[in-house]
């Protein structure tokens, strides 16, 4: 049901709605925002998530489906002023509608089964922009899953969460693992471990001629700054390198990422369709 007044930046709920941007609160609480008519809609669209929404009366009414799900799922819908949607954006210009979630992140042993065959592992990930980008990569690639490392910044931050364009909610994520563990169990269970490294002792289309990318794998991507952390290579069965056939230096996080999910996603899929 909608609220029968305009909520401001100064009403209670606006107040305590914006302590969500802060990591230790959404823990605390044991939610997160979600900012913008398409990732409200994301959201909306999972069964039990979303517990309430605020929004300008211009934007419902531009966006009645939304308002229409959020009757639907029994969420309680708040009229907001533009001071109030401005309180609860971290954008520059607010987008004027914003829902309050449960966090979304599962048990490692839920998110990633012995039968997965691709997993983005983020490894002390620090920029919000990158998490939210990787997810959607991942998303888009067809991973089982997405792991982050205990120094990755949490994909519930706001800006990580519009940056993956909705693609949060599409597969399970996992936060603060300890990726040595991890790693071993996968190779235990058959996943092999590669390791995305400009430095690589192999490099991509290697991989790709030998059908290195045909087996089920767990992908290591690094920090934005320094790459994978030292020792991180002597728990992966490889590290692999994109190659570079122009003049840029480097490739990024995210077009790294996508670059080598992509061609394991092509690679599995070749092989399952054979």
């Amino acid at each position: 049901m909608a609220s029968p007044v305009l909520l401001t930046a100064q009403s209670a709920r606006i107040k305590q709605a914006r302590r969500l941007a802060t990591r230790a609160f959404r823990r605390k609480s044991g939610r997160f925002l979600v900012e913008g008519p398409q990732a409200v809609r994301e959201a909306l669209e999972q069964a039990d998530l979303v517990i309430e929404v605020y929004a300008e009366p211009s934007v419902a009414e531009r966006h009645r489906d939304l308002r229409d799900l959020a009757r639907n799922r029994g969420v309680n819908w708040y009229d907001v002023d533009r001071a109030g949607a401005e309180a609860l954006s971290e954008t520059v210009t607010s987008q004027g509608v914003v829902a309050i979630c449960g966090l979304i992140d599962v048990p490692l042993e839920q998110a990633v089964s012995a039968q997965a065959k691709l997993i983005s592992v983020g490894v002390q990930v620090r920029d919000p922009g990158n998490v939210g980008t990787l997810i959607r990569c991942s998303d888009a690639a067809g991973a089982d899953a997405v792991v982050l490392s205990r120094e990755s910044v949490d994909p519930h931050n706001p800006k990580a969460v519009r940056a993956s364009v909705g693609s949060i909610f599409h597969l399970p994520i996992t936060l603060e693992a300890d990726i040595e563990a991890v790693a071993r169990t996968w190779r235990e269970q058959g996943i092999q471990v590669l390791a995305a490294d400009g430095y690589g002792d192999t490099d991509l289309d290697e991989c790709i001629d030998n059908g290195t990318l045909e087996k089920p794998t767990a992908w290591l991507f690094g920090n934005e700054a320094h790459g994978l952390p030292d020792g991180i290579n002597a728990i992966a069965d490889s590290s692999v390198k994109v190659p570079i056939y122009g003049r840029a230096e480097s490739l990024n996080l995210a077009t790294a990422a996508a670059v080598c999910l992509y061609a394991s996603a092509r690679a599995q899929r070749r092989t399952s369709s054979s």
